[in-house]
């Protein structure tokens, strides 16, 4: 990855800072993309070759700022991570227009418009996209129904785009299970005492009986963008302890 150039949104904790320190470590320029420019700039610090940039996903503005800075800082481009997502657990009965609008907002819309905007520079570099669903994008859970369809449209568009964009472009998505990335209380919204008992019911769940931790899943997206899965392609690969298994 030395000297490859990626872009990772949300990029500032979890499963995205783990991917970007992993893949600066080895050698590539990577741009992280969240809203809090404070978060941001921690991650930034850890590696000289991470560069902090405030974009919001939901904002379908933001996938030009977002190609326009990497292209003015170093020209190109060789790996895209669609990492952002959103999506608290809402009943269908509590459900809103906006709460509907605002997971497909980032994790469908977003997704696809930042790629269609890196597709001319990933064309030229025959680069990679690697897309962060969820084992919920197969496996139907209870208050999670939008965000759960909100991943298995991103496993469709995986396949799909893979299709559309072979042979110079590999896309593949990674499907975590449940993971220690803080998006219990973080995107989720739930309370210490709530999340506590979600992940005591998950591991109980999960066939190798602990919760994921970021690195997990860092790995493979670093297998991914790397050159030597260079016939993996339209792949959505879990990384959840066995638990879609179930």
């Amino acid at each position: 990855m030395k000297d490859k150039i990626v872009i990772i949104t949300g990029g500032s904790n979890g499963i995205g800072k783990a991917a970007a320190l992993e893949l600066a470590n080895k050698g590539a320029k990577v741009l992280i993309t969240g809203r809090g420019a404070s978060a941001l700039e921690e991650v930034s610090n850890l590696h000289e070759n991470i560069t902090p940039l405030v974009a919001d996903s939901s904002d379908p503005e933001s996938a030009e700022l977002i190609i326009n800075t990497v292209l003015s800082k170093w020209g190109r481009l060789d790996v895209l991570v669609n990492n952002a997502g959103a999506g608290a657990p809402v009943n269908l009965k509590d459900a809103t227009e906006k709460s509907i609008i605002d997971v497909f907002a980032v994790t469908v819309v977003g997704s696809s418009l930042l790629t269609k905007a890196c597709l001319p520079y990933l064309h030229e570099s025959k680069g990679a996209i690697i897309n962060v669903s969820s084992t919920m994008g197969n496996m139907p859970a209870a208050g999670l129904s939008h965000y759960g369809a909100s991943k298995a449209a991103l496993n469709y568009m995986t396949k799909s785009w893979a299709l559309e964009l072979a042979p110079d472009i590999r896309v593949n998505a990674v499907a975590p299970g449940p993971t220690d990335s803080g998006a219990l209380t973080g995107m989720m919204g739930l309370s210490d005492e709530m999340a506590e008992h979600v992940k005591q019911q998950e591991i109980g769940m999960i066939p190798l009986g602990r919760r994921g931790i970021p690195e997990d899943i860092s790995l493979w997206i670093t297998l991914l963008a790397d050159s030597s899965t260079s016939w993996v392609t339209g792949q959505v690969i879990g990384v959840d302890g066995g638990l879609g298994l179930k």
